[in-house]
């Protein structure tokens, strides 16, 4: 029940009462779903002032930096658990005890192997297709290898179904890459970690042992820890839009790799390399710096500020530390562009024009030099990212399909053309 309510005043109408609500942290939310019966709609471009969903997941106050997955704090669950530990906490709420870490990894390791007939549905891809869209086909097909998952209304179903896509995400992430330059497929090892299993997927050959280094292991574990969700961003709503029709898991969530493909979503820390290519020299960077500031310049800093945070991004912070790491451990010294990183960070990080506007490197610059640094390809990019925000699309897939809930159906203000005959 509302203890609060806020009236709506329309010349020549009675004052309308609007309910308020309270959540645990966050802004108040009036609601707005009796508009329809007395004959109005909210108008609210990009619904950045629309809560579409009540979710006891994540929450993000950007003015402050915080990000917080079932009340944790990111920092903290990047430096003390790993990421299935993460996925476990987003699925079910609570940190696992060791005896449920123990069995969900056997469980997800269990399921890292994909269907046989899976590497003949590559084939059909030209060899220098975008991987993206490699895995939203791959990923949607899932749904056509596993029928004892897709009764959505099973809670086993569900949890089985969860349980493949996190397992299976790396797998046909690190197939994506190796069909794209040509080489074998690499069966997973379920004795090394998630991360670890990946970059042996990725980088190992039958011609000749692939040791994963444990720092770089750590690494993506924590990468893939910092993109696993961020509440209700582009494909999250995605996600949770096409579920709402009823749709299997894995349509949902090939709908949610759909949407991170963008690069106004995804593609950021494909952008940041992008742009420092296109500096090109550390003696560039003065000019490129000039242009930044010029609003004139269509030129923007790619990997600095964030839409959400007005804040330092409290990814960025972690995702600093494991960039050291990286590139100490692999001894990276005379790259040029990552040279041209390290001179932007200095000064985004200095500049007072930067730190006014709170222009501070955030998680997808820092992620970019790691990927960079590892080998792993610009293309590569996204496809990284929605392996990590898995286990956050399921999650809120799962808490949505879970209770009661309707159809999306979002409305519009129509300014096309009136009603008129067709006369010929």
């Amino acid at each position: 029940m509302a203890e609060k309510f806020a009236k709506l005043v329309i010349e020549g109408h009675d004052p309308i009462e609007l309910p308020i609500y309270s959540g645990t942290l966050g802004p108040d939310v009036i609601d707005v779903s009796s508009l329809t019966a007395k004959g109005y709609f909210t108008y609210d471009p990009g619904f950045m002032s629309t809560a579409s969903c009540e979710s006891e997941i994540t929450y993000i106050d950007g003015d402050k930096g915080i990000l917080l997955h079932r009340g944790y704090p990111i920092d903290q669950l990047a430096e003390q658990c790993d990421y299935l530990e993460v996925c476990y906490l987003l699925l079910h709420g609570e940190i696992p005890t060791a005896p449920e870490k123990a069995k969900f990894q056997k469980i997800v390791m269990h399921h890292t192997m994909v269907h046989e007939q899976l590497h003949e549905f590559f084939q059909a891809f030209r060899r220098d297709s975008h991987p993206m869209a490699i895995m939203v086909g791959v990923v949607g097909a899932l749904s056509a290898f596993y029928h004892d998952s897709l009764d959505i209304s099973d809670e086993r179903h569900r949890e089985v179904a969860a349980h493949r896509l996190i397992s299976k995400m790396p797998t046909l992430a690190a197939m994506a890459y190796k069909y794209s330059i040509g080489q074998p497929f690499i069966y997973p090892r379920n004795d090394l970690s998630y991360g670890g299993n990946f970059l042996h997927m990725m980088f190992s050959t039958p011609c000749e042992p692939y040791v994963v280094s444990p720092t770089l292991a750590r690494a993506m574990d924590k990468i893939f820890i910092l993109h696993a969700d961020h509440e209700q961003n582009a494909s999250t709503s995605t996600v949770r839009l096409a579920g709402s029709s009823g749709a299997n898991p894995f349509a949902c969530i090939a709908s949610g790799i759909a949407a991170l493909w963008g690069p106004a979503h995804g593609g950021a820390n494909e952008a940041v390399l992008t742009m420092l290519e296109e500096i090109g020299d550390e003696s560039n960077i003065d000019d490129f710096i000039k242009r930044a500031k010029d609003k004139d310049d269509p030129f923007r800093l790619m990997g600095f500020g964030h839409r959400v945070y007005k804040n330092y991004d409290p990814r960025a912070t972690v995702m600093k530390q494991a960039c050291d790491e990286v590139l100490a451990e692999l001894g990276i010294a005379d790259d040029p562009l990552l040279k041209i990183a390290a001179r932007l960070e200095q000064i985004a990080l200095e500049d007072p024009y930067f730190v006014e506007r709170k222009l501070y490197p955030n998680v997808d610059f820092y992620s970019g030099i790691i990927f960079k640094a590892m080998g792993i390809p610009t293309e590569m990019f996204t496809v990284l990212f929605a392996v990590g925000r898995t286990p956050g699309w399921i999650a809120h897939w799962k808490e949505m399909v879970s209770g009661p809930y309707r159809i999306g159906r979002p409305r519009q203000l129509y300014t096309g053309k009136v009603a008129r005959n067709l006369k010929k």
